[in-house]
């Protein structure tokens, strides 16, 4: 590109925020361009660096004004023992690992390495305000710097975390902020997935660094920090806590609003809950999903609007139910619903864990409703808040996995015996976890163990999270090491379809099955080997497998079977057996063919009386 074009581009960048001034003279003569790699998503293909995850990251507790902080940022990777570079040697476009192509490095990072992020940045200061600083998540311990002045550490890979750099920023007017960020990947106990420092078979390329967006808000001294949604469908009212940072003297307002219109409004005070009820209340459901708009304003003494955030809620109630003929099904509502969806590993070709963009994201889940599914299951990953916002809005189910860390243990071991760190963090990343996804409607069941990927204490694990979110199901072993706890027993089974013998107090399902492969021509990460649980080499023989499977799975229904997750949405790197390729080119199966099985499943597993 000519010099004076990148000059014009540079310009545009420092005015968006992508980039400051001060750091844009040390790239200029650099142009960002993807890693070389095997595949490129049409998102991925159109990307830029200006406009890298631009839409606001945290649906569920909207304020009027942030700042991103995306784009290109100095990077220097060192030995874990040596202290901040004076120099920054790469530059990498944040949110993408520095694994991935979309980085624009696409490098391995080894657990005696650290990263140390830099950019600087512009800011506006509010008179009286507080500047928050957030991460939607780092992969795995980050530690902060703000114009030299250590703001705050994390650990945790799935989590979203904030700190207030207000003393930090001064009188200044750029400020430099640097970050560094261990991750141990699978030589450490932490969670960590799917992700291998030696990629084959079901294990993935590692992430590490910063994976989702960065970004500033400012707020009063006074602020609401978060938000408590409980929906309480058999009362027809739903129940808000606000926690507010530093909120003596202050009182809160909720409004519930339908169409722009308040419906139901009430007072409390911070950390206390308020029921709020709603009438003729609209349930939210995979056919109708409704969401209300809310509203919270703390107020001082004076009753003057101190801060204000907007979020949504759905009307759902989650829960156990008998069918007509008196076996435990999955409810929703009060009502048996057969729940039929893809294992979704939430990977790209291009970044890894994080999509090309939020429209390559929402692609995936509108894929999910094409076929007639009315569920995922995230499997050992979790996804940013914008991937729950958009299942809340078109009404798909989501099994919740814990992504698994420390050791594994074989079928019929005992539970693994982790270290006490091990143990402490493991619950700590889950509680993390658990508080970020809490207000979301899609969320209908918890797994925290698969197939005994660092499983240990089952039942005082799954004791912990039924009483910590009793809202929701917890499906404590996914795979074969059940505990007898927990609200169902899963199990899983390739090909498949299988079930296990029905119980009085759990519901059964079948937590993976299928996983039929056909390796797509022109589509694949890799040339060499490319597997299936079983491989097929035409679109017309993979149809039918598929059609003799779902055949196979309804008589299973029809005798109690609650659930079915089929093995997987997508290929992923060396797996073929997705039902698109991992490019997302191809949709290999008919649409109107798993429709009407999808159809056929869901009257089944709600018998009539």
């Amino acid at each position: 590109m000519h010099r004076v074009a990148w000059q014009w581009l540079g310009a545009a960048w420092v005015a968006l925020g992508v980039l400051s001034a001060g750091s844009w003279d040390s790239c200029a003569q650099e142009a960002w361009r993807p890693a070389p790699g095997p595949l490129l998503t049409r998102w991925g293909a159109r990307l830029q660096p200006d406009q890298t995850w631009t839409e606001y990251p945290r649906p569920q507790m909207r304020r009027a004004r942030w700042q991103n902080l995306n784009g290109l940022w100095e990077l220097a990777i060192t030995s874990r023992q040596g202290p901040r570079p004076k120099r920054f040697p790469h530059r990498v476009l944040v949110p993408f690992a520095v694994e991935s192509r979309l980085s624009g490095l696409g490098l391995a990072v080894r657990p005696d390495q650290v990263l140390w992020y830099r950019r600087s940045f512009s800011l506006q200061k509010r008179p009286g305000h507080r500047v928050l600083l957030h991460f939607g998540a780092v992969d795995w311990e980050a530690q902060v710097w703000v114009n030299g002045h250590q703001v705050g550490k994390h650990r945790g890979g799935y989590d979203p975390f904030w700190m207030d750099i207000t003393e930090a920023l001064g009188n200044r007017q750029e400020h430099e902020l640097v970050v560094r960020v261990w991750d141990p990947t699978d030589s450490g106990y932490q969670p960590r997935g799917k992700q291998t420092l030696r990629p084959r078979g079901i294990w993935y390329t590692a992430v590490s660094g910063i994976w989702q967006t960065v970004w500033l808000e400012q707020v009063p001294p006074q602020f609401i920090r978060r938000l408590k949604i409980t929906p309480k469908v058999p009362e027809k009212s739903v129940e808000v806590i606000a926690l507010v940072h530093q909120g003596q003297h202050c009182t809160v307002q909720v409004q519930v609003l339908q169409q722009d219109q308040v419906v139901a409004q009430g007072i409390t005070w911070p950390g206390k809950p308020l029921r709020v009820s709603i009438p003729h209340p609209r349930l939210w459901s995979p056919e109708d999903p409704f969401l209300y708009d809310l509203k919270v304003t703390l107020l001082n003494a004076q009753a003057q609007v101190v801060d204000q955030v907007e979020s949504y809620f759905g009307m759902r109630q989650v829960g156990l139910v008998r069918d007509s003929q008196g076996r435990l099904r999955l409810g929703l509502n009060g009502k048996p619903l057969f729940q039929f969806g893809p294992l979704d590993q939430g990977w790209w070709p291009e970044g890894l864990y994080t999509p090309p963009s939020d429209q390559a994201m929402l692609y995936d889940l509108q894929v999910v409703k094409r076929l007639g599914m009315n569920m995922i299951r995230k499997h050992v990953k979790v996804e940013p808040q914008r991937w729950y916002y958009h299942c809340d809005r078109l009404g798909i189910l989501v099994w919740q996995d814990m992504p698994n860390g420390d050791r594994h243990i074989g079928r019929r071991d005992p539970d693994l015996k982790r270290s006490p760190e091990s143990a402490q963090n493991f619950r700590q990343e889950l509680q993390a976890v658990v508080d970020a996804l809490y207000n979301h409607p899609c969320v209908v069941m918890w797994v925290p163990f698969n197939e005994g990927w660092g499983q240990f204490d089952t039942a005082g694990i799954t004791r912990w999270l039924q009483q910590y979110d009793p809202t929701r199901l917890v499906n404590s072993a996914s795979g074969w090491t059940d505990r007898g706890t927990g609200h169902v027993l899963d199990i899983h089974a390739y090909p498949g379809p299988a079930m296990p013998p029905l119980e009085s107090r759990r519901a059964v399902v079948l937590g993976e099955f299928g996983g039929l492969g056909w390796p797509v021509p022109g589509h694949l990460w890799t040339q060499k080997r490319n597997w299936g649980y079983r491989t097929y080499h035409s679109q017309e023989e993979l149809q039918r497998h598929f059609d003799q499977l779902m055949q196979r799975l309804l008589p299973l229904v029809s005798r109690g079977l609650a659930a079915a997750v089929y093995t997987q949405l997508t290929d992923v790197e060396t797996e073929v057996n997705g039902l698109m390729t991992y490019d997302r080119a191809v949709l290999k199966v008919d649409e109107e063919l798993v429709r009407r099985w999808a159809q056929r499943l869901y009257r089944e597993g709600a018998p009539a009386p």
